[in-house]
């Protein structure tokens, strides 16, 4: 399994090269906690990704803020930032996989209570990583602590990852965070209302990052990750994907995508 791993781990650099060939514009990695995926810490892999490009962002997609330290992260994302000329963003999210809880020792108990905790923190050393002044429930205190070393960029762009609740789509929208919908199913028309429900909720404009989102204050700050497997053609997509799947048209298509570049993802 070790062998397997680092030849992964390794074909990922590939795959982001692949990547920017294609024209796309950020280069996301998830974190899990299972044998069945080969990354762990998603800001490690990037580094070298960072050293076989120039243009191309990077991003944990998602880091499971739940089980992390917010102060590591944040750590973890700037040196990560600063190997990459400032292209690093980080969408922080609560993870659809339990495996992480246990390994970390948290409670499920506190799915929620502990995120919203920690990313409490994580936006105040975005804010000012020279001095941070914390209390909570999960963590020791902080008194006037700096958090080194600081990113290249002013801030490192965050985005709130969620997978579809409606809470989660409203915390988004009070934090003036931008959203990133991780799509497991469904139908992709299922994103407007979801926007939707972030924008309702926004108590200020939220603050576009750079990459993912706009300078534009008129561009919407939500993306969505929709599911996708790639190949030269659709039955050779069907069958390496959904073997045993009757035929459907609405499974896979050639016809050209309509989703801007900046959405799409390849796999």
């Amino acid at each position: 399994m070790s062998a397997d791993s680092g030849r992964r781990t390794r074909e990922i650099v590939s795959y982001a090269i692949a990547a920017v060939q294609a024209g796309l514009d950020v280069f996301g990695l998830g974190e899990h906690h299972s044998w069945d995926f080969a990354v762990a810490n998603p800001a490690v892999p990037p580094a070298a990704i960072a050293q076989a490009t120039s243009r191309i962002r990077l991003a944990g997609a998602v880091s499971v803020l739940s089980t992390a330290d917010p102060v590591r992260l944040h750590q973890d994302f700037a040196s990560l930032d600063l190997i990459s000329d400032g292209r690093t963003e980080i969408i922080a999210g609560r993870s659809a996989f339990v495996e992480a809880f246990g390994l970390f020792g948290v409670d499920l108990e506190d799915y929620d209570d502990v995120f919203a905790e920690k990313l409490r923190l994580l936006l105040a050393i975005r804010e000012n990583p020279e001095h941070v002044t914390w209390r909570g429930r999960f963590r020791p205190a902080m008194d006037g602590l700096s958090v080194q070393a600081p990113p290249q960029q002013p801030q490192l762009p965050l985005w709130l990852g969620v997978g579809g609740t409606p809470s989660s789509m409203e915390r988004a929208g009070r934090l003036g965070l931008p959203m990133a919908l991780g799509l497991i199913g469904g139908d992709i028309r299922s994103v407007r209302p979801s926007s939707s429900t972030t924008a309702r909720s926004a108590q200020r404009p939220a603050t576009p990052p750079t990459g993912c989102g706009s300078a534009d204050p008129a561009t919407p700050t939500s993306a969505a990750r929709p599911r996708a497997h790639a190949t030269t053609s659709s039955p050779s997509a069907r069958n390496a994907s959904a073997p045993n799947r009757p035929p459907d048209a609405a499974f896979t298509s050639d016809a050209p995508s309509s989703t801007p570049r900046r959405y799409r993802s390849a796999r």
